[in-house]
């Protein structure tokens, strides 16, 4: 994690991963799960740096709970990629690329890292795609189909 920080410092381009948080609702069918930015509390995936000694999927599952408090299955394959820009950032830096994994919420727990920093909540793809700014993501968003994802990881992430 602090080699791709330094990274980004020298070359003013950063990689995150970002999880599709998404369950089936009984009523309401396929929702997706964002959060609020801490810096300007703009809705967006769930998202960090890499973690050391963690795949890529894996990355983007435990930023998934420490953000948001959920946990579940995560796809090893990413769904695509967009770019954003850091809060303030448009004028002086490249823009940052997150790769985006789904994963399949099971578990959503009272305790977390960051709860009470960032508001959370369950949108319809249609409405999330609107909430968040990235086109690239907005398309993601739109065309997700659960139903054709290979299969996730054995294990849950915990």
């Amino acid at each position: 994690m602090l080699k791709a920080r330094k990274v980004a410092r020298k070359t003013g381009k950063s990689t995150q991963y970002a999880a599709l948080c998404f369950r089936m609702h009984k009523r309401r069918g396929l929702e997706i799960l964002l959060v609020t930015s801490r810096g300007t509390g703009r809705w967006i995936p769930p998202k960090g740096w890499p973690i050391k000694g963690k795949s890529p999927g894996l990355s983007a599952a435990v930023e998934a709970f420490e953000e948001a408090g959920v946990r579940g299955r995560v796809q090893k394959t990413a769904l695509g990629r967009y770019r954003y820009h850091q809060s303030g950032d448009q004028e002086t830096k490249p823009a940052s690329e997150a790769y985006i994994f789904p994963l399949e919420v099971r578990l959503h727990a009272g305790k977390f890292k960051e709860k009470g920093q960032r508001k959370i909540k369950w949108f319809s793809p249609k409405k999330a795609a609107k909430l968040v700014r990235e086109p690239k993501l907005k398309k993601i968003i739109r065309g997700f189909d659960p139903t054709i994802l290979p299969r996730p990881l054995k294990k849950m992430v915990k």
